[in-house]
């Protein structure tokens, strides 16, 4: 049976990480790679027997390429500590990493909010990879770059992703700085076009294309916040270039 490593990145995460690594207690070995958190995170990882690193936080790549350098697994399943692996999604990551067809898989993530799960507004993440040259690029939402054919799961992971309103607003402007950051160090510039035109798009492909619509007011919620993400992101593009940061 090929091995499997789990890779949990933290911060302050003591209220959820220990359901997340007990959902992935069949892996040959747990990795937490903690950003020096002050809460106890760390600490109740090696009580729950992972194995901690810790590395002062730079950006979301680097956090994971570094715990790669350490994983001696056949395979690779990365997790955040808000996310659980069910008994089915558990048991079809077993069936594929034993079948070896692919090189990686995709999971489907619906999202969690207004204390229900919005099936219909759903994500596809590589986070199944074979351990054979992969790495991480990119400073927030960071790209997993593996070498051969990507297959499906068909169960879901749970996703416990916002802990409330300001919870979720907060995260998009974290996430919309980096962005913002990344991208104008790639010499990509904002314009009154983009401010308007791809908060909008962003609204019509959750809630229209994506469905979203069928979630009710949570679908309407999520996909208004995502394009306050969007435009959030170019704003501060602009504040950028101008030197108002």
């Amino acid at each position: 049976m090929p091995t499997l490593s789990v890779i949990i990145p933290t911060y302050n995460e003591i209220d959820y990480l220990e359901d997340a690594i007990r959902s992935v207690d069949f892996a040959d070995e747990i990795i937490v790679i903690d950003s020096y958190s002050t809460d106890g995170t760390a600490e109740l990882a090696e009580e729950l027997g992972c194995k901690v690193l810790k590395r002062k936080f730079d950006n979301f790549s680097n956090q994971k390429n570094f715990a790669l350098i350490q994983v001696k697994s056949d395979w690779i399943l990365f997790i955040d500590a808000d996310e659980r692996v069910t008994q089915r999604l558990k048991a079809e990551i077993l069936k594929a990493i034993e079948s070896r067809r692919y090189d990686g898989y995709k999971i489907n993530f619906p999202h969690f909010y207004m204390n229900r799960f919005l099936y219909h507004k759903v994500d596809r993440v590589l986070r199944l990879v074979k351990n054979n040259g992969v790495s991480f690029s990119g400073d927030v939402h960071e790209k997993l770059h593996v070498e051969g054919e990507i297959g499906i799961l068909k169960n879901f992971m749970l996703h416990y992703t916002y802990k409330g309103l300001n919870h979720f607003l907060q995260k998009k402007d974290s996430y919309a700085w980096f962005q913002a950051n990344m991208e104008t160090k790639k010499g990509k510039k904002a314009s009154t076009f983009k401010l308007i035109f791809k908060p909008f798009y962003r609204f019509f492909s959750s809630f229209i294309l994506k469905r979203g619509f069928l979630d009710g007011v949570p679908g309407l919620a999520i996909a208004s916040i995502n394009a306050y993400g969007v435009f959030s992101r170019y704003a501060k593009m602009y504040l950028i270039k101008k030197g108002l940061k």
